[in-house]
């Protein structure tokens, strides 16, 4: 079996997933909160921006963004690297911006999530809502020849995890203490 997904055809399957997701949760839940809804934006935002970074070519082919490929036949043997930091070792000229950008990538899911979910209010839970995240994406990428999965990735992206939650954290720190001193003058 063969088929070639498109960043449009991920986006609409996003979509789509998200909103019967948000319709059974509201359904469940018996209400519908706008003002809630409209944070958890944010993650669909995040969701769409990492799929397109993480599952699809950087390089445009014709002028679009190209093809994620899965094929059945040629899925094995998976692409693995458990090296860390190996991307040195292949003399890739862009491995420095490889670092950064999967860092990078990921700060938001660490600013976002703990804004928008209020059981993941303590640094390490949002660490570990993170890496169990980039874990099921590099995990995903096994399915998909074109794709490698490496822990490089994972660490890389689980610091940005980390990096985005301190800065919450310490966000709702300052604004906590600064609410505090004006309460007591």
């Amino acid at each position: 079996m063969t088929f070639e997904v498109t960043y449009l055809r991920a986006v609409v399957f996003i979509t789509v997933l998200w909103v019967l997701l948000r319709a059974i949760v509201c359904v469940k839940e018996k209400k519908f909160d706008l003002k809630h809804e409209c944070r958890l934006l944010l993650v669909y935002v995040c969701l769409v921006v990492i799929t397109r970074f993480v599952y699809f070519p950087l390089h445009h082919v014709d002028g679009h963004i190209g093809l994620l490929y899965f094929d059945s036949e040629r899925i094995l043997p998976f692409r693995l690297n458990f090296r860390v930091f190996s991307v040195r070792d292949y003399h890739y000229r862009g491995w420095l911006g490889n670092y950064i950008g999967n860092v990078l990538m990921f700060v938001p899911v660490g600013l976002i999530w703990p804004y928008c979910f209020e059981k993941l209010n303590r640094l390490w839970k949002v660490f570990l809502a993170g890496f169990t995240f980039s874990l099921l994406i590099e995990l995903s990428q096994l399915l998909f020849y074109n794709r490698t999965t490496d822990i490089d990735d994972l660490i890389q992206n689980t610091f940005g995890v980390l990096i985005g939650a301190a800065i919450y954290f310490l966000a709702v720190f300052i604004q906590k203490r600064n609410r505090e001193r004006k309460e007591a003058e």
